[in-house]
């Protein structure tokens, strides 16, 4: 069949770069030890943060959720699946962040890509003129939600805020929107936010926040980029993805309550879709105020002894380590085919790491990228480590 016959020739091409992506079956809980085909590993490639996606507060509170809701909402949120468990967590999450939005609500979402959608195209939907300026590393979701939105969208190189300002000066759209990744989720490099919200007030824009590798890692509470940078705005719209740092699922938009009811009538990713389970929203309580309280402070002290260690013991000649102070903890290789054994290598010797390459990255800079967790202890670093300066140097 010749429709088949094309699929298999572009899927023997990825082949050939090194481009094929594979699936592992994890028979454990997420932690930093897992289970995969009946081996032990020790994982760096996972995004629970703080180590809460096996936290037994969070399965019992998952549990009540459900013994007190059930197991699905049964509808969109528009006609009869906005459960009490979701109303009481869009007013936590407007608390949680609310000092630096003015008037806020909070409107939750099943995945982090369908709030990114919904905020671009809902913002964007009936001006013909409207008008995204997009960071070139931005991720994935922000990038279809530009492209969804049928707007004109210009692209800015990475941390360029002259290109950004030639372009919003030039700009005649009475909407405009910013649109940023907080933290890369690639590069681990955090986004001059107040240099870029600086220009969004200058020039009348909508700064939209993806703060998708922040929320709960960030700031002294926990309460992200807007904390850790001290910012407050009426033209803040912040993303935060709650299957990370929080260790549930999910996301929410939160922003002056305009803008939230702009969205609950507009955006099509929110009003076409069912609720997510209201027993999902309960354990996110939970999870809420262990990011806030004093457990929540210790992990994420932890969780920055632990990114120091890796960045002081690394010792790297060919490959090089991208400079980030996050959690997420590249080493540029470049060639796809090399990185890829990199990654066997490691995987044989019980070490679990990301290995990313193009189209997620732009070709050439093929990477590992170890990702860190409150869960690890030093002594799982110092292995990888090691491990890493040996691979490097054979």
């Amino acid at each position: 069949m010749e429709l088949l016959n094309r699929l298999d020739a572009q899927l023997q091409t990825l082949a050939q770069q090194s481009l094929i992506r594979t699936r592992r079956v994890v028979d454990s809980p997420c932690g930093p030890r897992v289970r995969v085909d009946g081996r032990e590993l020790l994982a760096f490639c996972s995004n629970d943060y703080l180590g809460l996606a096996s936290h037994p507060a969070l399965a019992a509170a998952l549990q009540k959720g459900v013994a007190l809701y059930g197991a699905g909402s049964g509808a969109s949120h528009l006609i009869s699946g906005h459960g009490r468990a979701h109303a009481q967590l869009e007013d936590r999450l407007a608390e949680f962040v609310g000092a630096h939005l003015e008037r806020p609500r909070a409107l939750y979402f099943c995945t982090g890509y369908m709030a990114n959608l919904a905020i671009i195209t809902g913002l964007t939907a009936g001006d013909r003129e409207a008008a995204v300026f997009s960071e070139s590393l931005n991720h994935a979701s922000l990038i279809d939600g530009a492209r969804l939105s049928r707007a004109a969208v210009q692209v800015y190189p990475h941390a360029d805020l002259e290109a950004l300002e030639s372009m919003l000066q030039a700009s005649t759209a009475a909407t405009k929107l910013v649109v940023t990744d907080s933290v890369f989720s690639m590069d681990g490099d955090l986004a001059d936010l107040p240099a870029l919200l600086a220009l969004c007030e200058r020039y009348g824009a909508w700064l939209v926040v993806d703060d998708a590798h922040g929320f709960g890692t960030l700031g002294k509470n926990g309460h992200g980029a807007l904390e850790h940078f001290k910012l407050q705005s009426p033209y803040l719209v912040y993303m935060g993805t709650l299957g990370k740092a929080a260790g549930v699922g999910g996301a929410f938009v939160a922003a002056h309550e305009t803008v939230i009811e702009t969205l609950t009538q507009k955006a099509r990713p929110y009003i076409f879709t069912t609720a997510a389970a209201p027993a999902l929203a309960h354990a996110l309580l939970a999870s809420l105020d262990l990011l806030e309280g004093p457990e929540g402070m210790q992990r994420r002290a932890h969780l920055g002894a632990l990114v120091a260690q890796l960045n002081d013991g690394l010792r790297l000649t060919r490959w090089r380590r991208l400079p980030s102070d996050t959690a997420i903890q590249p080493i540029l290789i470049g060639d796809n085919a090399e990185t890829m054994r990199a990654g066997a290598a490691l995987y044989e010797q019980g070490l679990w790491v990301g290995t990313i390459r193009p189209p997620t990255v732009a070709p050439g800079t093929s990477r590992l990228r170890v990702t860190l967790s409150a869960g690890h202890t030093h002594a799982d670093v110092a292995t990888l480590i090691n491990a890493i300066n040996a691979l490097e140097r054979m």
